[in-house]
């Protein structure tokens, strides 16, 4: 994930974290529906993925990922396996980019937010609603039965929910 080749394959096509700019978690239709839709036919025009700001935050929240990976392998003695990117058919119409697969059946979906998002997720716990629509997306995506949510913060108990 994140090197030019793995841009590349998503070019101009609906990715699970994503999802929720063109349906909600409710099921009707996303504000942001049309606007993504014309994204991704630019793209599959000029055959270039628009450029999307990164903030420091979120480059910690990619370094922290394999650190969070590798706690969830020891706390459950699994082994995740990384992917790049999934498609649902031969099609290729539409895809996901788990943060791994685990087992036969299961996947891995991890965020590493700052700490006071860390800290409220805890407290409510349970799947953040802005994440159903990319976890359900990506079962639905690669045919897994369960995905485990994952929310990390060094020095922190982490969240772990399975869908």
């Amino acid at each position: 994930q994140g090197t030019q080749g793995w841009f590349d394959l998503k070019i101009g096509k609906p990715s699970a974290s994503n999802f929720d700019k063109i349906i909600t978690p409710s099921g009707g239709p996303s504000k942001q529906q049309e606007k993504y839709m014309y994204q991704l036919a630019g793209e599959i025009i000029t055959q270039k993925k628009e450029e999307t700001y990164k903030s420091h935050a979120m480059e910690e929240g990619n370094i922290k990922e394999a650190e969070a990976r590798a706690l969830y392998e020891m706390l459950y003695d699994v082994d995740v396996l990384q992917t790049g990117v999934c498609y649902k058919d031969d099609e290729k119409a539409f895809l996901c980019s788990p943060d791994g697969l685990v087992e036969v059946e299961g996947m891995l979906e991890i965020k590493c937010p700052l700490i006071h998002t860390h800290v409220g997720y805890l407290l409510k716990d349970e799947l953040p609603r802005e994440y159903f629509c990319q976890v359900q997306g990506q079962m639905y995506v690669t045919d897994r039965k369960w995905c485990d949510f994952m929310s990390y913060y060094p020095a922190m108990p982490p969240l772990i929910i399975r869908v």
